[in-house]
């Protein structure tokens, strides 16, 4: 009896503290709350963009590889044109078609006169591939703008929610006039979890966006010396139309 008694004086006026991670979401300040859920969403968003962009990368890939050969193997460029000319695949086959189209439109009204008509050909086909190189590409980086600016700006909001917290715990504390560790320690916890989440958000979009720039400064080299190379392959059948 005596020692409960001891136990209940020394448990009087502090708190249970739920340190769970619903818990701490929970008795955390409304602003707190606020940078906690705004973090979360962007964690979320993050990862649904970066799984996107990783599939959808990996099928460009296999299908620009289908394309190259289908394209190298030696038949007609036009089959291959009027095959792809109403949805291209890919933004290999969308340069491809849109140099074609060019071409064929030249061609149509009848591919005649001097070297400077020629040129003038040749100039517009290398700016048709260049406008559909970089509409493709932009489509491609879609997005990639927000996981720039989660990887960036997550943990300086997970800060300001910690600063919020503590200051929050901290004029709790001196309200209270308790300084005992189970007062203290709930509104310390509430305010680091947003630091937490903070860096949970910003470590895989900073991961996410450097992976996903890499790759599609791959691809985008890729496209480009595909379309360098068919701009030669249509400059030699100009030189054989002289």
């Amino acid at each position: 009896m005596e020692q409960d008694a001891i136990n209940s004086l020394v448990l009087e006026g502090s708190v249970d503290p739920n340190l769970s991670v619903w818990g701490l979401f929970l008795e955390a300040d409304i602003v707190v709350q606020a940078v906690m859920v705004m973090l979360i969403l962007a964690s979320f968003w993050s990862w649904a963009i970066i799984f996107e962009k990783v599939l959808r990368m990996r099928r460009l890939k296999e299908r620009a590889g289908q394309f190259e050969e289908a394209f190298w193997s030696g038949g007609s460029l036009d089959d291959l044109y009027d095959r792809l000319d109403n949805r291209p695949p890919d933004p290999m086959a969308s340069v491809f078609v849109s140099a074609m189209r060019e071409w064929r439109r030249s061609s149509a009204r009848g591919i005649s006169g001097g070297a400077d008509i020629k040129a003038s050909l040749q100039q517009r086909i290398e700016r048709v591939m260049e406008i559909a190189l970089g509409r493709e590409m932009e489509r491609l980086e879609r997005h990639m703008t927000f996981l720039a600016s989660v990887g960036s700006a997550a943990p300086f909001i997970g800060l300001f929610g910690t600063v919020w917290g503590i200051m929050n715990a901290f004029t709790s504390i001196a309200a209270a006039k308790n300084t005992s560790l189970a007062v203290v320690a709930p509104g310390i916890a509430e305010a680091l979890f947003a630091t937490a989440l903070g860096l949970v958000a910003a470590i895989p979009a900073v991961i996410g966006y450097n992976k996903l720039s890499n790759d599609l400064g791959r691809y985008a080299g890729r496209l480009e010396a595909f379309a360098g190379e068919f701009g030669a392959i249509l400059s030699r059948k100009l030189d054989e139309k002289a």
